[in-house]
């Protein structure tokens, strides 16, 4: 198999908007990198990266952060931008028309980026909509986070496909697959999203068999990993979960049944493939309030919640890296997937990790998830310790300051000072 291109340097998000300093020290924070230990430290920002990292920096420009915790900005590696629940319109009023909904994704992705979520995976959204979001961010024209769009996902004839529409694009046979691969990335993709089993949310969708062959994917993951592209497989049952760690995907999301067989756990550890378990959607479905499901699929969710629970503790065991995905809305709630992934069994070290460095990585991006001299200056600073307790980055009020590329964007510290006025009643 060919292996995707290595890693490569972002863009910044936005323009160094005018009157903001290039540079500027943020004093007295305790550091906590995912991948090195806590420390009393000053931080040094120009131009949208980490200059310098010490202790008595000087800069023209400084903030106290008087012993706050400071982290790199969270990473969300599996997120739905184009899944949310629109408002209900006034009373007596028709149905929002669907020129309304770019302002409702606008919304959503502003929501992310105050909950500190600076860099998001989005694996799949309908026809090319996100891609304009995007263009919109990178221009400055909204606040949001830094969006890796696979655009439609990539499947064989399936149930789902019928269901989901424009947020599919089905191929057939190996040939069909290759093409697919070309048109995702003509059409702006950053990775290729592939349905390998069915989908937990679709009614009398089969999880358990693979939907394609192995001549399929592997001519998918080939065609994908040739023109350095990564791949994200869609993988609840244990057929699917082993062809696709078979033909060598990069991250494998949900994976229920893991457990069922610990050797591909085993396997994927070896091969450095990525588990993205998106434990919340199993609550999502399995809790609804609202009743959008049906009985089936509610009762499958909730056995479905203790497999997903029990693959993650296989994973850990066999040293499988995990990347938090949240994969359920609303948007800016997605830290509460660490709080799950505690409960799974892993550590809050581990934890933070999955939404910084191995999210970085299941991203394929180098240059983000970490504080180091020269990375992008993506960084979270919150009032208490995640270590231990790593529910302190679900708390809105915690949170202090959201920085991006060396901007301060949101958090308390920048709260407005009118009562009862709050940033989510900013329009973007």
């Amino acid at each position: 198999m060919n292996k995707p291109a290595p890693a490569v340097l972002l863009p910044s998000v936005g323009h160094q908007r005018e009157g903001r300093p290039t540079e500027f020290l943020i004093k007295n924070a305790r550091l906590l990198d995912g991948r090195g230990p806590l420390t009393d430290t000053d931080l040094l920002i120009r131009d949208g990266r980490i200059a310098e990292i010490g202790s008595q920096l000087k800069a023209s420009s400084a903030i106290d952060a008087n012993g706050r915790w400071l982290l790199p900005g969270l990473i969300d590696a599996h997120v739905h931008l184009s899944s949310f629940a629109m408002p209900a319109p006034p009373r007596g009023e028709r149905l929002y028309e669907t020129g309304v909904k770019p302002y409702a994704q606008a919304r959503e992705a502003r929501n992310l980026l105050s909950a500190g979520i600076t860099t998001v995976r989005d694996v799949g959204g309908y026809a090319d909509e996100l891609f304009h979001l995007r263009r919109a961010i990178a221009a400055g024209m909204a606040p949001g986070p830094r969006l890796l769009l696979s655009g439609r996902i990539v499947s064989a004839t399936s149930l789902g496909a019928r269901i989901f529409g424009t947020m599919y694009l089905t191929a057939n046979g190996p040939d069909e697959m290759r093409a697919a691969v070309r048109q995702v990335i003509a059409d702006g993709a950053d990775l290729v999203k592939v349905m390998v089993t069915g989908a937990l949310t679709v009614d009398r969708e089969n999880i358990h068999p693979t939907q394609m062959t192995p001549a399929e994917l592997g001519a998918l993951v080939d065609e994908a990993h040739r023109l350095g592209v990564r791949v994200a497989a869609h993988a609840e049952g244990l057929d699917g979960i082993r062809l696709a760690v078979d033909c060598g995907v990069d991250t494998l999301e949900h994976g229920d049944l893991l457990h069922e067989e610990p050797a591909i756990a085993d396997r994927m550890a070896e091969r450095g493939i990525i588990l993205v378990p998106t434990l919340s959607v199993f609550h999502a479905v399995a809790d609804d309030p609202r009743c959008c499901f049906t009985t089936a699929l509610i009762d499958q969710a909730d056995r479905l919640r203790e497999s997903a629970y029990r693959s993650v503790a296989t994973a850990r065991a066999a040293g499988v890296r995990m990347a938090m995905g949240f994969d359920n809305t609303p948007h800016g709630d997605n830290a509460i997937e660490l709080v799950r992934m505690v409960d799974a069994g892993l550590s809050t070290l581990e934890a933070l990790q999955a939404a910084t460095t191995v999210a970085a990585e299941a991203c394929g991006i180098s240059d983000i998830g970490h504080i180091t001299m020269g990375a992008v200056a993506d960084v979270l600073l919150v009032d208490d310790d995640p270590l231990v307790d790593v529910g302190v980055l679900t708390d809105p009020t915690r949170r202090w300051l959201v920085i991006q590329d060396g901007q301060a964007v949101a958090g308390t510290a920048l709260a407005p000072t009118i009562p009862g006025w709050t940033r989510q009643e900013e329009t973007p």
